[in-house]
């Protein structure tokens, strides 16, 4: 506390004035651009790697960003995920959704442990907030990670995107860069691309294509970060090589 309280006095000596100013300029008309979502990882910090600012984002963090399959949705009981989608694209009408995932990341790595069995376990999942998060809303990666070692990682994946009959291909990892656990940190990215278009909010914007999800990694050992490109298949690097491709390869699917 005393590191975060010396932080707010340094904040109001030097940025206050800046970020008020921003403020104002945003308050009766934001127009953010996309809903993020992020894994909840102290190393993740999503306006700076991306360099967004004041009103550009709804950022939505938890552990292992994950978004709760629409089945989960009954009755009353709910999440914060679906609540945000609603808010940020509905209401909104915010037109790119982003699922942004890492590497070394701690919900993922338990995940892996929790394979072979242990995620059916009604003990397992009491032991702990964070196991019961995983097996309730995890468990669908984790199947697909599982397809994926089966076949010695080589094989592609194949994932519902936007409409049900909208599908795309992907290899995970094919130059084998990442441990066992970012290759399931990565399908479960796109697993969440997956959830994101079961909610029937969202149907009729989805088919429409005047909403879009995409998929970002971050390599927080190297500060690499990943695109999912659909026409390369796989999480291509964004750097000065790619970026071009990138960005005709978004224009194309996403305009």
């Amino acid at each position: 506390m005393d590191r975060i309280l010396r932080g707010v006095l340094k904040y109001r000596q030097t940025d206050r004035k800046t970020m008020v100013e921003q403020f104002i300029q945003v308050k009766n008309n934001p127009v953010p651009k996309a809903v993020f979502f992020t894994c909840m990882d102290s190393r993740m910090i999503p306006t700076r790697f991306t360099e967004t600012n004041v009103g550009d984002m709804f950022i939505v963090r938890n552990a292992g960003n994950l978004i709760p399959h629409s089945h989960h949705f009954l009755d009353e009981y709910t999440t914060n995920e679906p609540a945000a989608l609603e808010l940020g694209c509905i209401l909104n009408d915010i037109r790119h959704i982003i699922v942004c995932g890492h590497s070394d990341c701690k919900a993922m790595n338990l995940l892996y442990k929790l394979r072979d069995g242990n995620m059916a376990s009604k003990e397992n999942r009491r032991i702990s907030p964070l196991r019961a998060w995983l097996c309730n809303h995890a468990e669908s990666s984790l199947i697909k990670f599982q397809q994926l070692e089966v076949a010695g990682y080589h094989t592609p994946l194949i994932f519902q995107s936007e409409t049900p009959m909208r599908k795309f291909v992907a290899y995970i990892d094919p130059e084998n860069k990442f441990s066992i656990e970012d290759k399931l940190s990565q399908v479960n990215c796109l697993q969440q691309m997956q959830n994101i278009a079961s909610y029937g909010f969202l149907k009729k914007r989805l088919e429409t294509h005047q909403l879009h999800i995409h998929s970002l990694w971050f390599d927080i050992y190297t500060g690499d970060i990943y695109y999912f490109s659909r026409q390369n298949k796989t999480f291509v690097e964004i750097n000065e090589k790619t970026f071009e491709m990138l960005v005709t390869e978004v224009k194309k699917y996403y305009s």
